[in-house]
């Protein structure tokens, strides 16, 4: 029997996810009420030879487990407290230490915990669980984008999917954008009292898109040619379905004076389908981006 694809195994989890701080599973995070605090939890993995490629620099992959789970938090606004490990272990212990070494001190995260297994020489896996304190009420959601809004991207897509051609071909990558992505932490913060909605862009602008939108129940209409590349012009298709970029994607009232940099790419709109691309219908997630 073939593997259910993810966006289906995911709709039948959400019978099970009945709490409401599930948020129906539509959203990258739990958000929790505690007295009168809010904490917002976020887990995310990796897999040797899909996030990483093999005889990768363990301490980049330490980094970057770090990072796409403080991304989460920072698509709501949300302050980190600390992270749980979850380890295989393999042959490279002492870089795997040192990168998250690196990337606790450099966001200023403590590690609170987690567990180890032995990989019985398997694919190594690993899992972080991040604890973040809201830093507004309601914590932005996937889910609140209105109609007469404006969608905006933070900044360029398209660097980490160089980067990651030229390390696969054995060249030094331009930057660090596939190996040692930054979560935009402080921008996050600055916008969530303000958007109707937000996610980070991990799997690609146009299906984090199609997420967005379907969460709202709206169209959003996307004007390609304004979505900001750090790659050429000729890769523009790639950039826009390529992930890793952890850009913020996320929607705002016409009249807010945002308070970071942000390009707007389109708007949002009443009712089906989830999005237009330069003005062509799309209904179906497939070919949108990354999809396990």
């Amino acid at each position: 029997m073939a593997a259910p694809s993810e966006l289906s195994y995911i709709s039948a989890l959400r019978a099970l996810a009945s709490h409401p701080g599930a948020r129906g599973l539509q959203d990258d995070v739990a958000v929790l009420e505690i007295g009168d605090q809010q904490l917002v939890i976020t887990h995310d993995m990796m897999v040797e030879g899909i996030h990483w490629l093999p005889g990768q620099d363990m301490a980049d992959v330490a980094w970057k487990l770090v990072a796409v789970n403080l991304s989460d938090l920072a698509a709501k606004g949300a302050k980190p407290i600390g992270v749980i490990l979850g380890q295989t272990l393999d042959r490279d212990q002492d870089r795997f230490l040192s990168g998250l070494e690196d990337a606790l001190r450099t966001f200023d995260v403590p590690l609170l915990g987690g567990d180890t297994v032995s990989a019985g020489g398997g694919p190594v896996s690993l899992g972080l669980t991040a604890l973040g304190k809201a830093s507004c009420d309601p914590v932005p959601s996937r889910s609140g984008a209105r109609p007469g809004d404006i969608l905006y991207l933070s900044g360029p897509v398209g660097a980490a999917i160089i980067d990651f051609e030229a390390i696969k071909a054995g060249e030094a990558p331009l930057g660090s954008a596939f190996l040692r992505p930054h979560p935009l932490l402080a921008e996050g913060q600055a916008l969530a009292p303000m958007v109707t909605a937000m996610m980070d862009v991990s799997d690609g602008v146009l299906l984090d898109a199609w997420r967005l939108a379907t969460a709202s129940a709206v169209t959003l209409s996307i004007a390609t040619d304004d979505v900001p590349l750090a790659a050429p012009e000729d890769r523009r298709e790639d950039a826009l379905r390529w992930g890793d970029d952890y850009q913020l994607l996320f929607t705002a009232p016409a009249h807010v004076e945002l308070p970071v940099k942000a390009a707007p790419i389109g708007t949002v709109e009443e009712g089906e389908p989830p999005l237009l691309l330069d003005g062509v219908a799309i209904f179906d997630p497939e070919g949108l981006g990354y999809q396990h």
